[in-house]
């Protein structure tokens, strides 16, 4: 799922503030100071794609973020994956582009995922 500009400042706003925010404090924390009723519109799109949770207090509404920053990002690459028409070809593409550092997190995570890969002599 990708978020447009204000989407993802706002996501990263909730993400940093895992308590929740009103909307009047979201808008105020961002650079670009949008409306508030601007920020309520995206919250309320936000809300429907199920990636923010609103709960009523007093008059107006807390924000929290549905999970967190690292759950999203590894949802996306999922989806980008599922989009793939030759999964393998794409897996190879992205793993060429990565830092030795990315490319040891996922030796890793395949390493603790699957267990440990026989060495090959």
């Amino acid at each position: 799922m990708r978020l447009g500009n204000l989407e993802r400042s706002i996501m990263e706003a909730l993400w940093d503030r895992p308590e929740g925010m009103l909307a009047q404090d979201v808008a105020e924390v961002l650079p670009s100071r949008p409306a508030v009723t601007t920020v309520l519109t995206v919250l309320v799109r936000l809300t429907g794609k199920g990636l923010v949770h609103r709960e009523r207090q007093g008059r107006a509404h807390l924000y929290r973020a549905a999970g967190d920053k690292d759950s999203f990002v590894a949802e996306v690459m999922r989806a980008a994956l599922d989009e793939a028409g030759d999964l393998e070809t794409a897996v190879q593409r992205f793993v060429g582009t990565v830092s030795p550092e990315v490319a040891a997190a996922l030796r890793d995570a395949l390493e603790g995922r699957d267990g440990p890969r026989p060495r090959l002599s």
